[in-house]
This record gives C-alpha cells, structure tokens and sequence, in this order.
C-alpha cells in the first residue's frame, strides 16, 4: 500500500483545497467572495464548485438579490468528513 493511497483524491487541486479549507470555518460563502480568497477565474470556480457538489461535498445555493444573482457554498456532513480524513492522512504523511 502506498504511502498516498488513503489521500482523497477529490482534495488534490489547490482550488478544491482551498474551498474546503474556507467552507470548514465559514457557514455560507459567496462566489465573489470565494473567488477573491482563492484568487480563481469564475469559470475556474465553477468547475471546481460542480465536481464538489456532485461528490456531495458541499451545497450550492442559487438566489436573486433584488435583480442580481447571488451563488453561495457551504460544506456538508460528508464533506466536513471526507476533508477531516484527508487531514488526517496528510499529517500522518508529515509525521513518517
């Protein structure tokens, strides 16, 4: 068994671990605001956001602010759990 195997592989593009990073310490985080922290493209964020949502890892919240419309992220059960494992292993990669 590598060394890595038990790294989740969902959580390897600095983009998804950067999500996730903000998501653990924040309720809802909107695209604009999410965009700036990890200094992405929208396009970027988007696809990064999609592969999250579809693995159940957060959820997407689509609403209008008056005329504009406002997309928000926030981490799940599941994601906060899939992200805590892949911590784990990442400090006991650090550890060996």
């Amino acid at each position: 068994m590598s060394i890595i195997s038990g790294l989740n592989k969902d959580f390897e593009s600095r983009v998804r671990l950067g999500m996730m990073s903000v998501l653990m310490v924040n309720d809802w985080v909107d695209f604009t605001e999410m965009k700036s922290l990890l200094q992405v493209t929208d396009g970027n964020l988007a696809s990064h956001s999609a592969s999250l949502e579809k693995n159940e890892y957060i959820e997407v919240k689509k609403e209008f602010v008056g005329k504009k419309p406002r997309t928000s992220y926030r981490i799940t059960e599941k994601g906060k759990k899939a992200f805590q494992e892949h911590l784990v292993f990442l400090e006991k990669m650090m550890r060996q």
